[in-house]
């Protein structure tokens, strides 16, 4: 394992997150999910651009944000936002399905690309609306969403299953902050704010 990759494992590791999450950071090597230029910046902690005005979000970010996900082991997650397929690798190391939506095609492509050379096989990449999520595969016990939104998509909480977590940025004003929410009586609780933080938006198609 490159030192570089364990460093980013033991970063994650301060975030005093889940024993799985660190151990998906060591099995997962960010280089292989960031553009051929990134070089030494796929290891640091922030985010790196790809295509079509998007980004991979930091990994002390992601960690915490799968973290409160608590997806169970062997359960099926929805993932919105593939971005170049790190996050969905991440996931993939915990739940027995992936599904992945993006709305960018060439970023889709590329993510599927990414995926089975990491030897990725649980996960299905859509071309969609995020809004929408994926209802071929649902319901999920778990859904995250790297975008931010001004309100929870209707259709995103019809989709998990009772109990299950979503966790989501939302737009508050001025304000961003990835929130936690769990299904009860087919209604979304909120629980906590996890964190403050920037996306990029979660566009309606």
């Amino acid at each position: 394992m490159p030192k570089s990759q364990e460093g980013l494992a033991l970063l994650v590791a301060r975030e005093r997150v889940a024993h799985w999450v660190v151990e998906a950071f060591r099995a997962v090597d960010r280089a292989d999910f960031t553009p051929e230029n990134t070089g030494a910046a796929a290891y640091a902690d922030r985010p790196v651009a790809l295509p079509e005005g998007q980004t991979t979000s930091q990994p002390s970010l992601i960690a915490r944000m799968i973290d409160e996900l608590a997806p169970p082991r062997g359960g099926r997650v929805l993932e919105v936002g593939t971005g170049y397929g790190f996050q969905t690798a991440l996931l993939a190391q915990r739940a027995a399905l992936v599904v992945s939506v993006e709305r960018h095609p060439r970023l889709a492509e590329r993510a599927c690309a990414n995926l089975e050379r990491a030897g990725v096989t649980n996960c299905v990449v859509v071309v969609a609306d995020g809004w929408k999520g994926e209802v071929g595969h649902a319901p999920y016990d778990g859904i995250v969403v790297s975008a931010t939104a001004p309100e929870v998509p209707p259709d995103l909480a019809a989709q998990l299953t009772e109990g299950a977590r979503l966790v989501i940025p939302v737009k508050d004003g001025y304000d961003e902050r990835v929130v936690l929410l769990e299904k009860h009586a087919d209604r979304l609780e909120s629980i906590r704010t996890v964190v403050p933080a920037r996306f990029v938006p979660l566009v309606r198609e």
